[in-house]
C-alpha cells in the first residue's frame, strides 16, 4: 500500500526558487514539503562560474545550490528525493503521485520545476544523443579534451557553453544563424577575444554525421541560412545550446499557459488560474530567467502561499478547476 503524506505547503522543485520558497515557508512555520524531482538543484547544477549571484563575486552553480538547499534544510523544509509524476488540482487537498509510491496531499502547491534544455529535433541529433551530442558541456566536456566541438546558438547558454569548453577543446566553433549575437555584452566581449573559438555567422546545424562502429560523431554540416550552400565542419562533439523550455508537464493541460508553455500568473504575483496554486522561477518566466529572479519569485510564492492557507480556510473537497478571474485554462503550442 502507498504511503500519504500531508503538507500545508507542497513545493514541486529544487532550484533556487524552490529552496527559496522552502525558506520563507518554513519561517511562516508551515512546515513544507520540498520534492526535489529529476535534476536536484536545477539548471544550476550544470553550470560553471556564477557571476551575478548578489553576495558572491564568483561561485560554482553547483556549490551555490549546496548551500540553498542546506539553507531550507536548516530552516526546516522536509527535502525529499523523489519525483512527481501525476498532480491532481481538481480539489483541495490537492494530490500529487510520485515516483517512489508516496501519494502527498496540500492545502497549497508551489511549482518551481524550472525548465530543460531545448532540442532541434533533428534525426542525426538524436541518433548520436550520448555519443557526441549533448546539451551540457559542463556534463560531458571533459571527454573533448584536445579535440575539435561545435557549438549551436547564439543567446547566452550557447556562449557560456563555448567559453567553458576552451577549457578541453583544441578549437571550439560557434554556429549561429543570426549575424549577430543575443548573449550579454560581457559574455561576447569574452567569447570574441579568445583565440580558440570561432564564430559562423548566418549558419544552421543541418545534419550530424558519425560512425556506428564504434558510435561518434566524426563532424557536421550546416547550411546557409540564405544561400543553403552546404558547410562541413570536423569535429568530436556537438553542443546544443538553443535556450531552454519550461518543464510543464504535470500542469500543462490544467493550467493556463502562454509564450510556448510558460504557467500564467497573475500581475505582480505568483498566483496561477487555480487558487492555492503557485508558480515560481522558470516555469513561468520567459523574460528573465535569472537565479536571482527565480529566488525571489520562490519567496513570493511562500509568502502567497501563506496568506492564501490563512484565508482560505477549510474548504477541503471544494472544486477548484474554475480559474477565478483569468477565463478557461489555455493550451498554446510552441513559439
Amino acid at each position: 500500500m502507498s504511503d500519504t503524506r500531508h503538507t500545508k505547503v507542497l513545493i514541486i522543485g529544487s532550484g533556487p526558487a524552490g529552496y527559496s520558497a522552502g525558506v520563507y515557508a518554513s519561517r511562516a512555520m508551515l512546515e513544507p514539503v520540498l520534492v526535489q524531482g529529476i535534476e536536484p538543484g536545477g539548471q544550476l547544477t550544470t553550470t560553471t562560474d556564477v557571476e551575478n549571484w548578489p553576495g558572491d563575486t564568483e561561485v560554482q552553480g553547483p556549490d551555490l545550490m549546496v548551500r540553498m538547499e542546506a539553507h531550507a534544510r536548516a530552516m526546516g523544509t522536509d527535502i525529499i528525493g523523489d519525483i512527481i509524476t501525476s498532480l491532481d488540482l481538481s480539489k483541495r487537498p490537492y494530490t500529487a503521485h510520485s515516483d517512489s509510491g508516496t501519494v502527498y496531499t496540500a492545502d497549497s502547491v508551489i511549482l518551481a520545476t524550472g525548465a530543460r534544455a531545448k532540442w532541434l529535433g533533428l534525426p542525426s541529433e538524436e541518433a548520436f544523443k550520448g555519443f557526441g551530442v549533448s546539451a551540457c558541456a559542463t556534463c560531458d566536456g571533459f571527454f573533448y579534451r584536445g579535440q575539435e566541438i561545435v557549438v549551436i546558438g547564439g543567446g547566452n547558454t550557447a556562449v557560456e557553453e563555448a567559453l567553458f569548453l576552451t577549457n578541453f577543446a583544441s578549437k571550439v566553433t560557434l554556429v549561429h544563424r543570426r549575424g549577430e549575437l543575443r548573449a550579454e555584452k560581457i559574455l561576447q566581449n569574452r567569447l570574441f577575444k579568445n583565440p580558440k573559438i570561432e564564430t559562423l555567422w548566418h549558419h544552421q546545424l543541418d545534419e550530424v554525421v558519425g560512425t556506428d562502429m564504434p558510435k561518434g560523431v566524426e563532424g557536421v554540416r550546416v547550411k546557409h541560412v540564405e544561400t543553403g550552400a552546404i558547410t562541413e565542419i570536423p569535429c568530436k562533439g556537438v553542443f546544443i545550446a538553443i535556450g531552454h523550455a519550461p518543464a510543464n508537464e504535470l500542469v500543462k493541460d490544467v493550467l493556463e499557459t502562454h509564450m510556448g508553455g510558460y504557467v500564467v500568473t497573475k500581475p505582480d504575483s505568483t498566483e496561477t488560474s487555480i487558487p492555492g496554486v503557485f508558480a515560481a522561477g522558470d516555469l513561468t518566466d520567459h523574460k528573465y530567467r535569472q537565479a536571482v529572479t527565480s529566488a525571489g519569485m520562490g519567496c513570493m510564492a511562500a509568502l502567497e502561499a501563506e496568506r492564501f492557507l490563512a484565508e482560505a480556510g477549510d474548504d477541503s473537497g471544494k472544486d477548484v478547476t474554475e480559474p477565478l478571474g483569468y477565463g478557461a485554462p489555455v493550451k498554446e503550442g510552441a513559439d
